[in-house]
């Protein structure tokens, strides 16, 4: 694998750089995944040399990214705008797919569903020979991702407070940064929980709290399918989550080791934590066989395979 280096560092202006770029490696295949730069190749494609295929991964729920994003408002004009210029858009499940559908009016025809890659083996030995980095005596709540309104932490605290009546040892770490953080620590002081909660910031591998960990909380009030919660799973441990995505109530609902809140609301998801509580004491650790298809060979080879297929498509 070659790195390029555009020399940029904000996606805007490496306009020029990724152009030059690609006039200069002439790729049959440009597969970007993040959505800023998705509005930019997809911007840059008149100019760029035939033949090149563009597909384009949508990591998140579009009209969620649009309601709790604080994104420009034109950017709902660059997704219908642009996204109808790609050769494929991927999706990570049929719900996030319909969302986009809704929101962007791209052909059905062209949008793919395709499981992240998670590599379930190393996850699962990275536990099994980690450190154990909680104290007390639990049960320990995890929870990752970016300190902001849409992730929901502020619900999260609210749940610990009410299971702490019944479980006064249970804690909680969240991983993650963001605009909510300062916010989230004066909750915390408010509602006596400060001995209770650890805010690690921003954490490059959350594998490392998985060993000792009691629970994965996802406690977004919209989400996509985040990677953390599909490493967690990997790593057996039980989910719980508030419903904030038909994409999370697809992949959660009914399954072993999962329990999934009837509501978005600190009520509900305390409700759920105790429920599971009761349980996980008792079996700890859980298969999740819904996690199959992200394993990293098989989501690679579905991506293979889309690629594939549209140089088939573009040759006839």
């Amino acid at each position: 694998m070659t790195v390029h280096c555009l020399g940029a560092t904000r996606i805007r202006t490496a306009a020029f750089a990724l152009l030059k770029l690609v006039r200069r490696l002439r790729p049959r295949v440009i597969l970007s995944g993040m959505f800023h730069l998705n509005f930019l190749v997809l911007l840059l494609r008149p100019l760029f040399p035939s033949p090149v295929q563009v597909l384009v991964r949508q990591n998140g729920t579009v009209s969620s990214a649009l309601a709790f994003g604080s994104l420009p408002i034109y950017t709902r004009w660059l997704y219908r705008l642009l996204y109808r210029r790609a050769d494929a858009v991927i999706c990570q499940s049929r719900a996030m797919a319909g969302d986009l559908l809704r929101e962007t009016g791209v052909r059905p025809d062209r949008i793919a569903i395709l499981r992240n890659p998670v590599d379930v083996d190393q996850i699962r030995s990275s536990v099994r020979g980690g450190t154990n980095l909680w104290t007390g005596t639990g049960p320990h709540l995890l929870a990752v991702g970016r300190l902001s309104l849409e992730k929901g932490f502020d619900l999260l605290l609210q749940a610990l407070a009410i299971v702490r009546w019944q479980v006064p040892g249970a804690d909680a770490m969240i991983a993650g940064s963001g605009p909510e953080a300062d916010l989230l620590k004066l909750q915390c002081r408010m509602l006596g929980l400060e001995k209770a909660v650890r805010f690690a910031g921003q954490v490059d591998d959350p594998v490392v709290f998985f060993p000792g960990a009691t629970a994965f909380v996802l406690s977004s009030r919209h989400e996509g399918l985040p990677n953390a919660m599909l490493e967690a799973a990997a790593a057996g441990l039980p989910i719980v989550a508030l419903p904030s995505s038909e994409g999370i109530t697809e992949l959660l609902d009914g399954q072993p080791g999962a329990w999934l809140a009837s509501a978005i609301s600190a009520e509900a998801l305390a409700a759920t934590l105790q429920a599971g509580l009761r349980q996980f004491a008792t079996q700890p650790r859980f298969e999740h066989e819904f996690i199959q298809p992200f394993q990293l060979e098989s989501a690679i080879a579905a991506f293979e395979d889309l690629i594939d297929a549209k140089l088939r498509e573009h040759s006839e």
